[in-house]
């Protein structure tokens, strides 16, 4: 019965936010989908339209509204170009919360998210027995990106280049904790799952440049996900899980700020931690609210806190000097306004000279699981962003998302290009070694 009435207090929260949405239609101009397929249906306008009616549309067709409401990659587009400040991702969120709630969970879901990502120190474990296990099965792809393919596991992954898991998890079994530097100032790190277990070197540069700049840090082991995997697939249980873990590394220990090097990280932990936690005692729900606020992406750090200054140099030319273009993830730069920092950062870079490729603010294509349930869009869209790539003549292409690193690592190396992808913060430490 609880499960019911808030199964309705959900439904009269969605309705009343998706009747600030004017229909005029600017979300269609900036949907990455809506320019692959031209389907009004997929465009925010049109599903706002169908969470309206969301109640009667679950009981007649509920598997048509959640495949139309799956098919998003949550990049927040729609959100930025609406002069109406309709918070679209979070409604869309609610939306599948709701019909998660009203259909249930698939059961690989189920098992994925409740009884290994709930469990930090299990998901750990599974993943570096799976990373000491992975490469009988795998075949080289590309060497220059690293990428690999599994005809094996083509089941699961179709043609699909990806990026084997490391064998050395980033974050140590002790942690971290050192005092303040030179800086004066203390920072928690959260890596993410994705640094953690694919991209270590990344969490490897952000240590060394916070020792550089004498900073703090406090890395406790066996953080939880971020939980944005569960968010998207609308298991509010298991979110609250995940936070409720963070929370009890995070809530009581003293610190500036909690940074992270994942946009998408960046993004849940400061703007949906606090919505996940809306229904918890008000103790527990401000403990949220102040960690969330004190959530800080690494370049806007770096920049904004420890006052970085923007070269004042001429573009870079000449031998032993490279070109490097830079992808803006979405959740970066239109969820969260973030635009200068990571390329003030890459114009440290003497090695390195930044060359702007066009649509540098458009989708990559990836969205989480959207590009496991619907990877023939996300291919199409991915595609559009190596060729902008490709274009710039880079020899290597930066961002500040892993997940990001990921989609364009294959669309690259599906066409044999030879251009490396590094992280933003990767870039800038090279500079400081």
């Amino acid at each position: 019965m609880s499960d019911m009435r808030e199964l309705v207090r959900l439904l009269d929260t969605l309705s009343e936010e998706t009747k600030r949405c004017m229909r005029c239609g600017l979300c269609q101009a900036a949907c990455p989908l809506y320019a692959q397929t031209g389907k009004e249906t997929l465009v925010a306008r049109g599903k706002l339209a169908l969470l309206n009616g969301l109640a009667q549309q679950m009981i007649s067709d509920s598997a048509g509204v959640q495949e139309r409401l799956t098919t998003c990659l949550m990049c927040g587009s729609c959100a930025a170009s609406c002069p109406s400040g309709v918070k679209v991702v979070e409604i869309f969120l609610g939306g599948r919360a709701i019909l998660a709630g009203y259909r249930g969970l698939p059961w690989d879901k189920k098992i994925l998210f409740r009884q290994v990502l709930a469990r930090p120190a299990l998901f750990r474990s599974l993943l570096s027995v799976a990373a000491h296990c992975q490469r009988p099965f795998l075949r080289t792809a590309n060497a220059v990106l690293g990428t690999v393919t599994s005809p094996l596991l083509s089941p699961m992954l179709g043609k699909r280049h990806v990026l084997p898991l490391a064998t050395q998890a980033f974050c140590p079994q002790e942690g971290l904790d050192t005092k303040a530097g030179k800086s004066g100032l203390r920072v928690a790190f959260f890596p993410g799952c994705l640094i953690a277990h694919v991209f270590p070197r990344i969490g490897s540069a952000v240590l060394r440049v916070l020792e550089h700049h004498g900073v703090g840090v406090f890395l406790p082991p066996l953080q939880a996900c971020c939980g944005i995997p569960t968010l998207a697939s609308g298991d509010t249980k298991t979110s609250e899980q995940l936070l409720a873990n963070n929370m009890r590394l995070f809530a009581r220990q003293k610190f500036d700020f909690l940074l992270t090097a994942c946009a998408s990280c960046a993004f849940t932990m400061r703007k949906l931690w606090p919505a996940v936690a809306a229904n918890w005692p008000e103790e527990k729900r401000r403990e949220v609210e102040a960690v969330a606020a004190r959530v800080i992406e690494i370049s806007v750090f770096l920049v904004d806190y420890l006052r970085l200054p923007t070269p004042q140099r001429p573009a870079a030319s000449g031998s032993g000097i490279s070109r490097i273009t830079y992808h803006d993830p979405c959740h970066l730069r239109k969820s969260l306004g973030i635009f200068s920092q990571p390329r003030t950062l890459l114009r440290q870079a003497s090695r390195h000279t930044l060359v702007e490729m066009n649509g540098a603010d458009v989708c990559c294509g990836c969205g989480g699981s959207f590009t496991l349930e619907h990877h023939d869009l996300s291919r199409q869209i991915g595609k559009a962003k190596r060729d902008n790539i490709v274009a710039t003549g880079a020899e290597v292409v930066a961002t500040s998302c892993p997940a990001c690193m990921l989609q364009i690592s294959d669309m690259l190396s599906q066409h044999g290009d030879r251009i490396v992808v590094r992280h933003a913060v990767e870039v800038y430490a090279e500079e400081l070694s």
